[in-house]
């Protein structure tokens, strides 16, 4: 199971996503029970509250030395078992202690399911402890029997009964009126000295209501209602919700980081294709793993290696044809000199020079080739061009200059605009727009015109010219080595087809881009160098 986990990236992701599922449900289940449980908890405390404190007050208020059978007999009649117990008997931990030492209730179950209630005496060293098995009715009965016993015995028309409810935190209200929820029957039982209940099934509340006896002849009837005590509710519907979205939110968060890893490492091998499409063969994927995704970028390795040394051994053997073809053309021109120096006939002068305009053109095409083999190779060995700051209006000021002499005919032009700079090697930079330059005055009517602009992104050098222009369907072709356009294959238009394939070697080696569309301006063609508007430090410099 492990090897396979390790070979496949789909188990290893669904694996993972499983995992994810499972840690957020457990998550959320134990967010569930504990903020359930503290509920609980918090339910238990003020259902104890108010028993406690009575009890408590009660018990205070007895004769110690009566005290124990006062509590036998509060425990028979409540149905629970109170007794009292020093302080530090019972062994309780520091944050149990604290509760008690702020006058508050402390609820717990033992191992047999009864429940233990303490709470501490005022201003004695003595805990109130009461034990039951369960909730009863009688219990409320009697609670209530105890607080108007209680009542009726402390209440004077010097203290306000309100205040000291209140100071016993017990759910009791007094009503001059008897009370409107009961009927008949249970209102006959009040007057007759019974502890009615009243129940709302609906919502859940139980009521206990007494009749108060009064406390002087001019004093009227009071009725006592102890509640409504409310039943434990589940969790609101809100919080439920809540604890759901928090898990969504977690698993959310959790594909996501599954996800995006798998992601990641997709990205690294799409920019790595991405690059050996645009001539940079030396780039190779970051392999950190074994499975489908790792053995994927090993074979995109191994290709990218292969297709390197393949264009490689290319280079090379052409570059080793094009100097062997150097030695036998020199032979050429060497014996041809001599047959123009040994004889004087016109008619085998005239074929000896076109012979020597033939080996001239061939140097020149062994040189091109040259040309087009070292950039290919240096770009599929990653070799790094040695660049600097090239100033582009002086840059072309010298092509100009280099070719306005061999065509006499055309009209080469600068537009005038701002002095522009970019980083790139001046020689090759030099060689490309030269080339395009050339190869506009072969095609060109009249005129050709250089213009240099600069926009946010990149700086960008367009020849024109007003010749016939590039038909769109063929604008891709003629940056292919030793390619033509049909009406182009004259001597009179020259040229051999490696121009624009060196321009385009030339461009993606310094990380822009050769472009050819119809000319705005002239009418013809307009073929743009595309330079990045800063260096690329990953092809160019040391």
């Amino acid at each position: 199971m492990r090897r396979a986990l390790a070979d496949s990236t789909f188990l290893r992701v669904y694996a993972a996503l499983l995992l994810a599922l499972v840690l957020t449900f457990g998550l959320a289940m134990l967010g569930y029970l504990i903020v359930d449980q503290v509920r609980r908890e918090y339910y238990r405390e003020s259902m104890a509250e108010a028993p406690m404190a009575l009890l408590s007050t009660l018990v205070a208020e007895v004769d110690p030395a009566k005290r124990e059978s006062w509590l036998a007999d509060q425990s028979k009649r409540l149905g629970m078992q109170l007794t009292l117990r020093a302080l530090d008997e019972p062994d309780f931990n520091y944050f149990q202690r604290a509760r008690l030492e702020e006058a508050r209730p402390l609820v717990s179950r033992d191992g047999d399911g009864n429940w233990h209630l303490w709470r501490r005496l005022s201003n004695e060293p003595l805990l109130l402890e009461a034990r039951l098995s369960s909730l009863s009715e009688q219990q409320l009965r009697g609670l209530v029997g105890s607080l108007r016993v209680w009542l009726e015995g402390k209440y004077s028309p010097e203290l306000p009964l309100q205040s000291l409810i209140d100071r016993q935190a017990l759910p009791v209200s007094l009503s001059l009126t008897p009370p409107t929820v009961l009927d008949e029957e249970q209102l006959e039982r009040l007057a007759d000295g019974d502890v009615v209940m009243h129940l709302l099934p609906e919502r859940g509340t139980v009521s206990a209501f007494a009749r108060l006896k009064p406390m002087t002849d001019n004093s009227g009837t009071r009725w006592i209602r102890v509640g409504p005590l409310y039943a434990f509710d589940p969790m609101p519907l809100v919080l439920t919700l809540g604890l759901v979205l928090v898990a969504l939110t977690l698993l959310a968060g959790a594909i996501y980081l599954i996800v995006r890893s798998v992601e990641a490492r997709m990205a690294r091998l799409e920019k790595a294709a991405t690059r050996i499409a645009g001539g940079y063969l030396d780039t190779r994927v970051k392999v950190d793993s074994s499975d489908f995704m790792g053995r994927l970028g090993m074979a995109f390795n191994g290709m990218a290696a292969q297709v390197q040394s393949l264009i490689r051994a290319q280079q090379e053997m052409i570059r080793a044809v094009s100097h062997e073809l150097r030695t036998p053309v020199a032979r050429i021109r060497f014996a041809v000199q001599m047959v123009d120096d040994m004889t004087e006939q016109e008619g085998v002068r005239r074929q000896l020079k076109g012979i020597d305009s033939d080996i001239e053109e061939l140097d020149q095409l062994i040189d091109e080739i040259l040309t087009y083999a070292k950039l290919g190779s240096d770009n599929a060995s990653g070799v790094r061009l040695e660049a600097e700051t090239v100033e582009c209006r002086d840059l072309a000021g010298r092509v100009v200059e280099a070719l306005d002499s061999l065509h006499p005919h055309i009209e080469l032009a600068i537009a005038p605009g701002e002095e522009i700079e970019v980083v790139a090697e001046p020689r090759y930079l030099q060689r490309a727009l030269q080339n395009l330059v050339a190869n506009a005055c072969r095609h060109a009517e009249s005129r050709v015109l250089i213009t240099l602009s600069r926009d946010a992104r990149a700086v960008r050098l367009d020849v024109e010219d007003d010749g016939p222009g590039v038909p769109e369907h063929e604008r891709t072709e003629v940056f292919k080595p030793f390619a033509r356009l049909d009406d182009s294959r004259t001597r009179r238009s020259g040229g051999y087809g490696l121009g624009l394939s060196i321009v385009q070697k030339i461009m993606l080696w310094h990380g822009g881009s050769v472009v050819v569309d119809d000319s705005q301006i002239l009418g013809g063609a307009r073929f743009s160098l595309l330079l990045p508007g800063t260096a690329s430090p990953s092809r160019i410099g040391n």
